[in-house]
């Protein structure tokens, strides 16, 4: 009963502060009061109500764009670091491959090739009655995989204790799809590819996770994919509430057989209570 208790306190406490808040936002609003924009930008990342400096933004906002921007091109061209992320997977056995981009020119300028195995990389895969593999692949953000990927697959992984998890592969020029090349070379039923999601302005260290079953290169589309995106805590999704959204997708999936649109996240999970912004 106590549990209950605190549950219920816990949630007509957040209720409380979300009306209370909406009324604060109304009151200011209806005064016309330039303290609105303060109390909007506590709930979002996006740049909003930056006023102006005769016809142009203010400065520190300008400037704030161009270090986004800075943050955002490092991320895409930083080198992918795949000893960094082994020696976070805490003793899980690894495999390297790369795509057939040989550079990252390449791999910018020709997105079919990230999504294909090196011709002589496809013989470092072993093959085994696996029932899921996970592919760490550097994406558009090295970034965002070094930050946040080794994490998400020890919490998923623990949450499938009965599972047979193939060798982690390590994929530098890789696109989304390189997980299907993998997964059908492997002989896994399920692949989940761990990826940097294109840098924005706001956010240059976002991971996003993508889960298929019985992948077929050339045949999958991503409408037979199931996205998590925004991996990264603490602004975005905690590495608990992805792994625990990844581990329930995974065991329905190969309940169900399906993945993509015919696959619904009906988990309980929140988002990972994301805090408000301070400015």
């Amino acid at each position: 009963m106590t549990e209950v208790t605190e549950v219920t306190e816990v949630t007509e406490v957040t209720e409380v502060t979300e009306v209370t808040e909406v009324a604060e936002v109304a009151e200011v609003a209806a005064a016309g009061s330039d303290d609105l924009w303060p109390l909007l930008r506590r709930h979002t990342q996006a740049r909003i109500g930056l006023g102006r400096s005769g016809s142009a933004l203010p400065t520190h906002h300008r400037l704030g764009l161009q270090a986004a921007h800075a943050a955002a091109r490092d991320a895409v061209h930083s080198p992918f670091d795949p000893d960094a992320v082994a020696a976070g997977l805490a003793g899980l056995p690894t495999v390297r491959v790369r795509s057939a981009a040989g550079d990252r020119l390449t791999y910018l300028q020709r997105p079919d090739l990230g999504r294909r195995l090196h011709p002589t990389d496809r013989a470092h895969l072993p093959a085994g009655d696996w029932d899921v593999v996970f592919v760490v692949a550097d994406g558009l953000s090295s970034r965002a995989v070094h930050e946040h990927a080794a994490a998400v697959v020890r919490a998923t992984a623990t949450r499938l204790p009965d599972w047979r998890v193939a060798p982690v592969v390590l994929a530098e020029q890789a696109r989304v799809a390189l997980g299907d090349d993998i997964a059908h070379t492997m002989g896994t039923a399920l692949v989940v590819v761990l990826i940097g999601e294109r840098p924005g302005m706001s956010a240059a260290d976002s991971l996003g996770a993508y889960l298929t079953y019985q992948p077929v290169p050339g045949v999958t589309t991503d409408a037979d994919r199931n996205c998590l995106s925004n991996i990264r805590p603490p602004l975005g999704l905690t590495y608990e509430v992805a792994a625990g959204k990844l581990a329930e997708l995974l065991r329905r999936a190969r309940e169900l057989g399906v993945t993509g649109v015919a696959l619904k996240d009906e988990s309980e999970s929140d988002h990972g209570n994301v805090p408000e912004r301070t400015h």
